[in-house]
């Protein structure tokens, strides 16, 4: 399936040609509309009173086909972006019953790169770029939205490089925050409290290596994940080209290389740029998409021995695409069906469909992500709606997923947010 597409009307044949951008969505009737994001808040949030207000506009892609209209739910969610080297966290109420956004504006400062919120508590996480990979601590008002920075910690790291934490991810049956610091090569295992306070790292993992990309000089682990067992974290390293595997023990927090021979780990092609994992629910399969060959793999995990062995590489790029490769981000349908993929070279999303009984990826749907330059995108709890980051446009757009079939639509609707990068819910 390398390089292969599907046409943009026919899912049960694909071929090598491009979908048709101006109509991602095959079935829908009706002419070409836009959404536009409504900017009042005056009978929404009264505490944003005195913030300024994001703009709105429509989606910068073509004109979505027209889709019927969605009912408003009783209840609102918030949602966080963070932006590419901003000093700014922003907000918006997201309805899940009708994929409207209604921005807020910002929230609190930050020079925030990714985050996540406590499992049960009203508390964001937020990992910054300073110097010594530094995490903050927001206290969330769920009626307004606003964050109150009750804290801050250096999970480590000596700066040198420049510092910068580039994901965090928490293990919620240890009440782990796992933060991989990009810079200076290693993945920090911080301990939550009770409370949700961050104390100092319980152990640090060390990544070795380099790549041939001039972006490629040193380790710079790019995400780290959780087995589903709880006794291994996979930590993508974009500059080493490898994924590392090392033993996690929960009751201790402690992330160790398991024998004198360092951790095992999974070797790339060079100069891929391995950037994000993910486990398929059933435990057996992990996806690995790299950033630098735009390409997904699909792997075997052995639990026992912590080993990946390859089965099956996919390209994101079409076979006439020249420019620069780029994929951004990666996620799985809550019941394995589906696998989503950002692709900033082309600025497109894609869909995946996974096979039943083997796990591995047929193409199913490129669909353009509405912007330039989709960084990153979140799929609502839900599973009904995703939406992206799009960083060089400067703008979020909403896209509908079809749960049955997995394809998105895109609904129109687009809110302005300087250089978003991450995107993150908070269900009150």
């Amino acid at each position: 399936m390398s390089g292969s597409r599907p046409d943009s009307t026919d899912v049960s044949t694909p071929h090598s040609g491009r979908p048709t951008p101006a109509d991602p969505v095959a079935g829908r009737s009706g002419g070409p509309s836009r959404r536009f994001v409504l900017g009042s808040l005056a009978a929404t949030v009264s505490a944003a009173a005195a913030v300024p207000l994001l703009g709105a506009m429509p989606s910068a892609a073509a004109a979505p086909a027209r889709r019927a209209a969605a009912p408003r739910s009783a209840t609102r969610e918030l949602v966080y972006f963070n932006t590419w080297k901003g000093t700014q966290i922003y907000g918006a109420w997201f309805d899940p019953g009708c994929g409207d956004l209604t921005p807020i504006g910002p929230v609190g400062d930050a020079n925030a790169d990714w985050a996540v919120t406590h499992p049960t508590l009203p508390i964001l996480y937020v990992a910054t770029m300073a110097v010594g990979g530094v995490v903050d601590t927001f206290r969330i008002d769920p009626a307004s939205g606003a964050l109150t920075k009750t804290g801050e910690l250096s999970t480590g790291g000596t700066g040198l490089n420049g510092g910068g934490v580039s994901y965090i991810g928490i293990d919620q049956p240890s009440n782990t925050l796992l933060a991989t610091n990009f810079e200076d090569g290693f993945t920090a295992a911080v301990p939550i409290s009770r409370t949700g306070e961050l104390a100092p790292p319980a152990s640090l993992a060390q990544d070795t290596g380099s790549g041939p990309n001039p972006r490629q000089a040193g380790p710079h682990p790019h995400h780290a994940e959780v087995d589903p067992s709880g006794r291994f974290a996979l930590v993508a390293d974009f500059g080493a080209d490898r994924v590392f595997v090392y033993r996690f023990d929960r009751e201790t927090r402690t992330l160790s290389t398991g024998g004198p021979a360092g951790p095992y780990a999974y070797a790339t092609a060079a100069g891929s740029g391995p950037r994000r994992v993910a486990f398929h629910p059933d435990g057996r399969t992990v996806y690995l998409l790299s950033e630098l060959s735009s390409d997904l793999q699909t792997l075997q995990w052995n639990p026992a021995s912590g080993e990946l062995t390859q089965r099956q590489t996919v390209a994101l790029d079409g076979p006439d695409f020249t420019g620069a490769k780029s994929a951004s981000d990666l996620a799985i349908s809550a019941d394995g069906r589906f696998v989503y993929a950002g692709n900033r070279g082309e600025n497109s999303l894609m869909v995946f469909a996974v096979a039943p009984r083997t796990d591995l990826l047929s193409t199913l749907q490129s669909v353009p992500c509405g912007g330039t330059t989709p960084w990153g995108f979140t799929v609502h709890p839900s599973g009904r709606w995703l939406l992206v980051a799009n960083e060089a446009s400067s703008t979020v757009n909403v896209f509908g997923i079809d749960q049955h079939s997995g394809r998105l639509t895109d609904t129109g609707t687009s809110l302005a947010v300087p250089n978003p990068d991450s995107i993150t819910f908070f269900r009150p």
